[in-house]
């Protein structure tokens, strides 16, 4: 990789911890500016002939975001409409992490993204935005409730007519989005729990299709060089990711449900659990045929550092029910 690649990525970093630690709107605003600017150079791909166009969508999107972000501080500022305010600071923010009903950008745009580049969208490019949310959630919770719930059903149903690997993580991460947002009128601690595990299975579900170079559905049993243990692991990996026990995925998911149900919400966790098995049901469905379908396979692999490290991170993701007891009891 080029030197100014590790320059961008620093950048893009450093901008999103400016954004998470400013004590203005202005500065956030400034963090996600930088981001932006940052973030639009690495989209771009020689290699890839869609990503000059994805990287135009997700500058407009963006640009638009910020423009309404810079509009709606001004107006709180200067205490004019104060709750509609606030709704429209969390639209902004809702429309720059691709959560739902603000999703239409996000699955086109990583539609036209190589993996390493999805990694970065679907997991530090929300750190950012759910930061700010958790900050102006405190009078909102029928309107997360809501959000929560629409980007649930939003990711689990639009997924599963989906044959392109990207668009269907992408309707995961939404999905996952939904989980993150009903803990914000909780406990804001879960959230990040949520993120940090939510950010390492998905980080490597997606280093095993770049490697692999998967990105449709039917690749996934027509693949020679992949040999059945790895797709055992890439199994165990969406199960851990549906949020299935003993895997890590089921931790959070469990302490999103135990403090929904001790704070009586029991319609939102009904409809959240139920949803869920739909994203669970698509997961299923692209691991099972990848296990049992009949495909030709050479009779020598090389192994190679990344197959190795795969095997380690993915038992290291099937402990999650030793750690729910250990936390429990």
């Amino acid at each position: 990789m080029l030197p100014n690649y590790y320059i961008f990525l620093f950048i893009l970093m450093s901008s999103t911890i400016l954004s998470m630690s400013s004590n203005s709107w202005l500065g956030a605003w400034m963090g996600m500016e930088m981001n932006l600017l940052v973030f639009i150079p690495l989209m771009s791909n020689l290699k890839n002939c869609f990503s000059t166009e994805s990287s135009m969508k997700y500058f407009l999107i963006q640009a638009f975001a910020s423009s309404l972000l810079l509009f709606s501080s001004f107006l709180i500022h200067m205490n004019f409409l104060f709750n509609l305010n606030y709704i429209l600071l969390m639209s902004t923010l809702l429309l720059k992490m691709g959560a739902a009903p603000l999703h239409f950008w996000f699955p086109l745009v990583s539609e036209g993204l190589t993996w390493k580049m999805n990694m970065i969208l679907m997991t530090w490019q929300k750190l950012a935005p759910m930061t700010l949310i958790s900050y102006i959630s405190f009078n909102l919770s029928i309107l997360l409730q809501i959000i929560s719930l629409i980007s649930i059903i939003v990711g689990s149903i639009l997924g599963l007519n989906q044959t392109s690997m990207r668009k269907i993580m992408a309707y995961s991460s939404i999905n996952h989005m939904g989980w993150m947002i009903s803990t914000f009128f909780l406990n804001k601690v879960l959230w990040k729990i949520y993120f940090i595990v939510y950010s390492f299975l998905t980080i490597l579900i997606l280093q095993i299709f770049n490697n692999y170079k998967i990105y449709f559905f039917n690749q996934m049993f027509m693949t020679n060089n992949m040999n059945k243990t790895m797709k055992f692991i890439t199994f165990c990996n969406f199960l851990s990711l549906g949020g299935l026990p003993p895997f890590l995925g089921f931790l959070p998911k469990w302490f999103i449900l135990n403090n929904l149900i001790m704070n009586n919400y029991y319609m939102l966790m009904t409809i959240m659990s139920i949803f869920t098995l739909i994203n669970m049901f698509y997961y299923l469905r692209l691991s099972m045929n990848s296990l049992l379908y009949l495909n030709l396979q050479l009779k020598w692999n090389l192994s190679n550092y990344y197959y190795s490290m795969n095997i380690i991170l993915t038992f290291c993701s099937m402990f999650g029910l030793m750690l729910s007891f250990i936390f429990f009891y």
